[in-house]
């Protein structure tokens, strides 16, 4: 079943976009400056890649776009985006470009910055919290995003640390050589803990509207796919950032080397890198494999990952 992965894409940020609109404040809200802040960021020209890889999860496992899915996409966009703009403040990464923009603290100051991230983690949390969907499943959805973007807490064995988890572990990992297994756990964590809550939430939103199905076997299937291609994603994107330039990034490329941050090319090189990222994907696509053509549509935008050049 062939696929055109832009078309997904487009009409994926067409979706996300107007859920996004609808849900963010306007700038002319008071206060304004974190509303204009919370905008200037959130729409800055991010990919969407989440929330569309959330959606066609819920896409496929209900056999259509179940009702609330694109608001669940935006709230993980909210959650991404204030990531990239605490990621961007003097404290951690010190950058001052974002997606070809300057970042929320170099155009808004540090400390309108920093509350405009809080207030996208809370709206992402009430946004969930009013999904149309039955209670079980929102407290489900709720439970598997609350983990993914945490330090680890609670987590069931076998679940790495979230996003915060993984973001100490990369602040304290710079400047001390970087191993195999600290990469690994850095980039399930700090980017993969997210794309795979993406797939596993858009997952149970769709169960939701289709109970039938057995949930043990299809969340079980999307965690596998959203851990693997989670992580060839961040293989890729370390790769990105040792190849190409800013401009073609839309980010200062060679942070991570100037930086000494614990990468995947640091530790196996970047021909290796290319090849693990591929044998990543060939394993996410077998998770999906019962599943058939309804898979198609993620299958396409985990081979998109790899493929990418920016």
């Amino acid at each position: 079943m062939s696929i055109d992965v832009q078309s997904l894409l487009k009409s994926g940020v067409a979706l996300t976009d107007a859920a996004l609109e609808r849900l963010l404040p306007s700038a002319t809200t008071e206060p304004h400056s974190i509303h204009r802040a919370m905008r200037h960021s959130t729409f800055a020209g991010g990919k969407r890649l989440r929330p569309i890889l959330c959606m066609e999860a819920a896409r496929m496992v209900a056999g259509m776009l179940p009702d609330g899915a694109a608001d669940l996409g935006s709230a993980i966009e909210m959650v991404h985006t204030y990531s990239l703009i605490h990621d961007d403040l003097p404290a951690l990464d010190n950058d001052d470009l974002r997606r070809g923009q300057p970042t929320c603290h170099v155009a808004f100051g540090e400390a309108i910055a920093i509350l405009a991230g809080d207030a996208l983690q809370t709206l992402a949390f009430q946004t969930i919290a009013q999904l149309p969907a039955p209670p079980a499943t929102v407290v489900a959805i709720l439970h598997d995003f609350s983990m993914a973007i945490g330090t680890g807490v609670g987590a069931p064995t076998g679940i790495v640390p979230g996003m915060i988890g993984g973001q100490v572990m990369d602040i304290e990992g710079e400047g001390h050589k970087p191993t195999a297994e600290l990469v690994e756990r850095i980039h399930r964590a700090k980017t993969g803990a997210l794309i795979t809550t993406s797939i596993v939430t858009g997952g149970l939103l769709g169960l939701g509207a289709k109970p039938t199905h057995d949930h043990t076997d299809v969340i079980a299937r999307l965690r596998t796919f959203g851990e693997k291609a989670g992580l060839a994603f961040q293989i890729v994107d370390d790769v990105l950032d040792m190849t190409q330039s800013s401009e073609q990034l839309g980010k200062t490329a060679g942070k991570d080397t100037a930086s000494d941050k614990a990468t995947w090319p640091s530790v196996y090189g970047i021909e290796q890198s290319k090849h693990d990222a591929a044998t990543l994907i060939a394993d996410a696509f077998a998770a999906l494999d019962p599943f058939g053509d309804a898979a198609a549509p993620l299958k396409a935008l985990a081979q998109y990952l790899t493929d990418r050049t920016h």
